[in-house]
């Protein structure tokens, strides 16, 4: 027997013990977890401290070496997180509907658990803990494969995790980490039947890995080429204050957005403000040509080829373009965005009413920033990536879409004639 199947397997058996369990033996585990966590804070930031010299020593992007990096605060905020899930609602046993048949059979469908969950993720490790606890929460077993870059921090991570759950009585297989080696990742995507779904998370690469080469059926995390489009009613003000914060807030992440697009009758007094102030914040514009002549030369301002236009960037970057109407704003994003979060800035309800109607994502934004799809804002309390499908779950992926239904029928003696 193989390793990944072996550890399939004892996921397996952890798996209906966990599906059995208490929500309070499922939160006192989260607790258990969370305080061990804050624990070994320092073992586990002395083991990402090897991470991220080998990260740094292999050349790796400073973008990318923030989403690896963890310390004590960031620990915290995992063991934070953790806590969190145990104070929300335990989405197992929930009655989705429920009715009496004319026949008298009592019909309720019920969340249940999926069983055994493979999650394969890149860079940052404190995906271990959330995903972990997300996945206790709901009752699955989990089997954790993050990315070799990250290699000591998860095993740091996932040892003290498995340690914690033990102590609470659960099996210490709820929790497990599979080896990064490639011939291991592709077993774990063709163990159909002992795992019951997989969710990639990372970049568009690895997604279509998954998607294309797993037998595990497979809820697909998309990457974020988020567009804020300035509408030709927009508040200007309001624009430029969300545009910033969505864009520079935090730029290495998935709701970050990556593309501005102008309407055309206010583009020249858009961008004399915006420009600057993107400048002064350090984000690079890929101008069509249109933007690039009304920065005067502005040296942050280069001109977009057709791949920046479609650019999940991570980075201080910014694709931008001015459009001449909304309908020609709903074209671009329909042939640019990736489907995951997509904003309007306007003052007329019927441009919001049609954006928000035309515009196909997973979550589309009417004068907010794009950073608000996210688990934690929506108030969810955490999430196990964003889903950009449009099979079981759309959006952030709180506890509700981390479970299955199940039928459960109960009649008095009924024959069906």
């Amino acid at each position: 027997m193989s390793e990944i199947i072996e550890l399939a397997r004892r996921a397996r058996v952890a798996s209906y013990a966990l599906a059995e369990a208490s929500r309070a033996t499922k939160d006192a585990a989260l607790h258990a977890m969370a305080a061990a966590l804050r624990a070994n804070t320092d073992a586990i930031v002395a083991a990402n401290a090897k991470d991220v010299a080998a990260a740094r020593d292999a050349g790796t992007p400073e973008s990318t070496v923030d989403r690896l990096a963890l310390n004590p605060a960031r620990v915290d905020g995992m063991a934070a997180g953790l806590e969190q899930l145990a104070g929300l609602t335990d989405p197992i046993g929930e009655v989705v509907r429920g009715y009496t048949l004319p026949n008298g059979l009592e019909l309720r469908q019920v969340r249940v658990p999926f069983g055994v969950v493979g999650i394969i993720y890149e860079a940052r490790p404190n995906v271990t803990a959330d995903a972990a606890g997300i996945c206790l929460k709901s009752g699955n077993a989990v089997l954790l494969r993050g990315s070799s870059s990250a290699a000591a921090s998860n095993e740091a991570i996932i040892a003290v995790l498995r340690d914690a759950a033990e102590s609470t009585g659960l099996p210490a297989d709820v929790v497990q980490g599979v080896p990064t080696d490639r011939a291991a990742v592709k077993e774990l995507m063709q163990a159909r039947g002992l795992v019951d779904v997989l969710i990639p998370r990372g970049g568009a690469g690895l997604i279509q890995t998954v998607v294309s080469e797993s037998s595990v059926p497979v809820i697909e995390t998309g990457v974020g080429n988020c567009h804020v489009y300035i509408d030709a009613e927009a508040d200007l003000d309001l624009g430029l204050e969300i545009l910033l914060n969505s864009k520079t807030q935090r730029p290495s992440v998935c709701n970050a957005a990556e593309s501005l697009l102008v309407h055309a009758s206010v583009a020249d007094e858009f961008l004399a403000r915006a420009l600057p102030a993107l400048a002064q914040a350090g984000v690079t514009v890929h101008g069509d040509p249109k933007v690039v002549a009304a920065s005067n030369n502005q040296p942050t301002v280069v001109e977009a080829t057709e791949e920046d236009f479609g650019a999940e960037y991570n980075s201080l970057d910014l694709s931008a373009a001015v459009v001449d109407s909304l309908e020609d704003a709903v074209q671009h994003i329909r042939r640019y965005s990736s489907g995951h979060t997509d904003a309007i800035i306007t003052r007329s309800q019927a441009a919001a009413r049609r954006f928000t109607t035309a515009v196909d994502s997973a979550a589309v934004v009417v004068n907010a920033s794009t950073r608000f799809t996210d688990g934690g804002e929506f108030g969810f309390g955490a999430e196990i990536g964003i889903s950009t499908q449009k099979l079981h779950a759309r959006g952030p992926m709180g506890l509700p879409e981390m479970t299955s239904t199940k039928y459960v029928v109960t009649g008095e003696g009924q024959i069906r004639t």
